[in-house]
């Protein structure tokens, strides 16, 4: 799957929280300055033909759904991560992620216990 680009990843993660959105929907969750209607009907009709977005018809108006679930879409991107930053080894990327973020002991061993538990 290929990596959305900063403006559809916006538009899906809008979509995801919603389920199902009209186009005024989606406006609504944009932050200030919000882009224009025409904008998020282009983009969301492009999602649509790439095969991520889909809708239902009600006479002139669209209901948008997203085709493929955020956590699908969450596992192809880290992979994508891991491979690109961390020489695609896991270890290395969870490395990281404690010597950035300072997890705490207990959440260390948290995830030591989901390691185990995987097993």
């Amino acid at each position: 799957m290929k990596k959305f680009t900063r403006k559809e990843e916006e538009l899906m993660k809008i979509l995801w929280k919603l389920e199902k959105a009209f186009v005024k929907d989606i406006m609504e969750e944009y932050p200030d300055p919000k882009p224009h209607y025409n904008t998020i009907s282009s983009l969301v009709r492009l999602l649509q033909d790439k095969g991520i977005v889909g809708y239902r018809q009600y006479g002139n108006t669209y209901e948008y759904y997203p085709l493929i679930p955020k956590e699908e879409y969450r596992k192809s991107f880290m992979k994508q991560v891991v491979h690109d930053y961390f020489d695609n080894s896991y270890k290395n990327a969870v490395a990281f992620f404690v010597k950035e973020k300072g997890l705490s002991p207990e959440e260390l061993e948290e995830l030591v216990k989901m390691i185990k538990d995987r097993k």
